[in-house]
């Protein structure tokens, strides 16, 4: 069961600077993180130079990444890659070419290339460019996404590594940002995509308690976690132990009522 359409993957990802709010490019940057993408299109334009061509593309070919994902138009994703590939990445900074990639991966994951978008998005967590810990969140939801699309129409005997290795990442992250609410939910998911229903299950209880580090006070990830168990986790594991599904969401609302916050 994967998560709401990617909805968290939008923003630009580099770690803010201190910028004089006249440059143009800045100001792109914020539209763009505002989701004005056509105003962020619009204001990278103005920043156009020799020097900082580069920069500017990339802007404008997220901003239309963006766009697409909102009205599904084909010219939006043409422009898009137009832009991508006329981009030199030797000519940006790490920080740049971090977006860069993201870039690329959002535009393989858009074409349907989940495998070379998941592959793409495991590079950079490890790539020199800076990223907050809100920006790691967003790329890690895009590469566990791109990876459970990818592992949906395989046999289970294939899937099985696919979803051992969205589980590994998600542990070894949480170990780092136990705040990671991508972290939190894929562990269950993937977990109960495996048939673990039993991991799933805890997973999703850790998860729920976990939650109170999120920025939001875990109100997105316990949303999130309780459609899960709902729909995925309760008649999984019904079957399994075979109890009535009602006991089960019976637990689980109990559960839910000790942990309220």
């Amino acid at each position: 069961m994967r998560r709401g359409a990617l909805v968290v993957a939008g923003l630009l990802i580099l770690t803010p600077v201190l910028v004089q709010a006249q440059d143009p490019l800045a100001r792109a940057r914020q539209l763009y993180n505002d989701r004005r993408f056509e105003a962020a299109a619009l204001a990278a334009e103005e920043a156009r130079s020799p020097e900082r061509a580069d920069a500017v593309d990339l802007i404008i070919a997220r901003a239309f990444l963006e766009r697409f994902r909102e009205s599904a138009s084909q010219s939006d994703l043409t422009t898009a890659r137009e832009r991508l590939r006329r981009i030199n990445p030797a000519r940006l900074n790490d920080s740049e070419r971090t977006e860069y990639l993201v870039g690329l991966g959002e535009d393989l994951f858009l074409e349907g290339a989940s495998g070379a978008a998941a592959n793409i998005f495991d590079t950079l967590f490890e790539s020199p460019g800076p990223m907050t810990a809100a920006a790691r969140d967003r790329v890690l939801d895009w590469w566990a996404t791109a990876l459970d699309r990818e592992a949906r129409p395989r046999a289970d005997i294939d899937r099985q590594p696919l979803y051992q290795k969205i589980r590994d990442r998600m542990r070894d992250e949480l170990t780092q940002n136990p705040g990671s609410s991508v972290a939190s939910y894929w562990l269950s998911a993937a977990a109960s995509e495996q048939g673990d229903h039993e991991a799933a299950w805890d997973a999703a209880m850790a998860g729920w308690v976990r939650s109170a580090f999120a920025a939001d006070q875990g109100v997105a990830l316990r949303a999130e976690l309780d459609t899960l168990v709902q729909k995925l986790i309760v008649p999984q594991r019904a079957r399994a132990l075979a109890q009535p599904p009602e006991q089960l969401q019976q637990e689980w609302e109990a559960f839910k009522t000790h942990w309220q916050r």
